[in-house]
């Protein structure tokens, strides 16, 4: 195909979008832009979306992360969370700057979640919550994960933050656990240029993030009870300066949520066009090279995953060698360039990576290509064809 060009992401901020910032900048008087009404409204409309009660607007899947993990602190106190090796590096630091451990788990080559007979063995006394996530638009939840949760009365906490629209038996991924974490980042199934949300229907929890997303401060609650209940408790401090711990600023602007309203409405179509260009990616791709077989049911994916069958270093670069040849974007590893315990920030410890046998394979043997809404099916064959022929 001649000038075949495919980046990760393309057309993901519509000059329409730019057109309702552009709207939204001329009010006159000029209109307030750090976080207000348009955050406000745009966190009723998501939590409409995904099915939840509550949703605090971030200004990242980042953010999103670390308030979950603070937030946690206030409800059960620190202890053990179950984290995937594959996954995004903010997953696990959120867990480690909130004062929790950091329990790994190896996943599994159907749904790219955890393995759960390692999961079920991982669970202690300290565990109190096991942090999901659902990897590149592939649903990660099973009933045997739900079940478990319940049995042993630990919180699921959702990353969605590739897997905008994903579901399990037709229930939205991010409307299952305890809490849930979205990413609004450009390459993303909808972007608010940098963003993100923390959904919940716990209002508990739903206050403290609200406070914790703007430095600890007790005046960002809406719960009037609760509010005044801390001022009581402290009568010396300042009512508009009393913060109830430590914590950071993850407020987001207007101009984000602006954009975030403008994307919303086109999301479910563009997913379904999302859906049906990775199923057709999928089932051409050559089985006997890749992995195909995919647990695919809700999915709503990105990107297009590729998994070598065989752990082949020389197939591996001849296949990375190919993409680069033709202008194909590519990122080895998938979720957070593979397995997070080979990071520098874990590497000083003594880890036996055999523990990790799927999660090294994808690591070393796979790698994620761009899926969007304008991508012609022309391209998707012309790219099957290429990694087919390798």
């Amino acid at each position: 195909m001649e000038n075949f060009n495919l980046p990760l992401m393309s057309d993901n901020i519509s000059r329409d979008d730019i057109n309702a910032v552009v709207d939204f900048l001329q009010q006159d008087p000029i209109p307030r832009l750090t976080n207000g009404p348009k955050v406000k409204e745009f966190e009723s409309r998501w939590s409409e979306w995904v099915g939840m009660e509550y949703s605090v607007m971030v200004n990242s899947g980042t953010a999103a992360n670390e308030l979950t993990m603070l937030a946690l602190n206030y409800i059960s106190g620190t202890g053990e969370i179950i984290v995937p090796p594959l996954t995004w590096v903010s997953d696990v630091n959120s867990v480690l700057f909130a004062g929790h451990t950091p329990v790994f788990v190896d996943i599994n080559l159907k749904n790219l979640s955890f393995d759960i007979e390692k999961l079920k063995a991982a669970i202690t006394d300290k565990t109190k919550a096991i942090f999901l996530t659902h990897v590149l638009g592939l649903n990660g939840v099973t009933d045997e994960l739900i079940q478990l949760c319940e049995e042993k009365n630990i919180l699921l906490i959702e990353d969605v933050c590739e897997s905008h629209g994903a579901t399990f038996k037709g229930q939205k991924c991010g409307s299952m656990g305890y809490a849930s974490n979205f990413s609004f980042y450009f390459a993303h199934h909808m972007s608010t240029i940098e963003g993100g949300i923390v959904c919940t229907n716990d209002p508990l929890f739903y206050q403290i993030c609200r406070a914790l997303r703007s430095h600890g401060m007790v005046r960002e609650m809406t719960d009037v009870n609760f509010k005044n209940k801390i001022i009581e408790e402290n009568p010396t401090l300042n009512p508009d300066f009393i913060f109830l711990g430590p914590a950071h600023n993850f407020r987001s602007s207007e101009i984000n949520a602006v954009i975030g309203l403008n994307q919303l409405p086109k999301l479910d179509n563009n997913n379904k066009v999302r859906t049906k260009n990775f199923d057709h990616f999928i089932k051409k791709l050559d089985s006997e090279k890749y992995i195909t077989d995919l647990n695919t049911e809700g999915q709503c994916n990105y990107a297009f995953i590729a998994i070598l069958k065989e752990a082949s270093f020389e197939k591996r670069d001849l296949v990375e060698k190919t993409l680069l040849k033709n202008k194909i974007e590519f990122r080895r590893g998938l979720s957070g360039g593979g397995n997070q315990l080979r990071q520098p920030y874990f590497k000083k410890k003594n880890i036996d990576f055999t523990k990790y046998p799927n999660t090294e394979h994808v690591s070393d043997f796979s790698w994620y290509i761009g899926n969007y809404p304008t991508l012609e099916i022309e391209k998707i064959d012309h790219l099957i064809n290429i990694l087919n022929n390798i």
